[in-house]
């Protein structure tokens, strides 16, 4: 069986779904078939997104996604230092 890739959105909806399933007085083995996830997913999902709306997921994404590329760009600007030392230095 392959795995599911879920997108933030997708956990976030599940979450509400299981506070749903929760009011009703089932029990989290009961609300993680449900859910189609093990209990540690489960866990793991509700530690790490359970205060998040989907409008903050998003824009966690989008700030993962800038702070990924202004880590490159340092390490390009890193790697064009090393080379104008080498290059300074007679190094080359």
């Amino acid at each position: 069986m392959g795995r599911v890739h879920y997108t933030e959105e997708q956990i976030i909806a599940n979450l509400r779904k299981a506070e749903l399933l929760f009011a009703e007085g089932k029990s989290k083995a009961q609300v993680c078939k449900a859910l189609g996830v093990t209990a540690v997913t489960f866990t793991r999902w509700k530690n790490k997104y359970g205060s998040m709306s989907k409008s903050d997921a998003k824009r966690l994404k989008e700030l993962e996604k800038e702070n990924a590329r202004l880590k490159r760009l340092v390490a390009d600007q890193a790697l064009d230092i090393c080379v104008l030392k080498d290059f300074a230095s007679g190094n080359f």
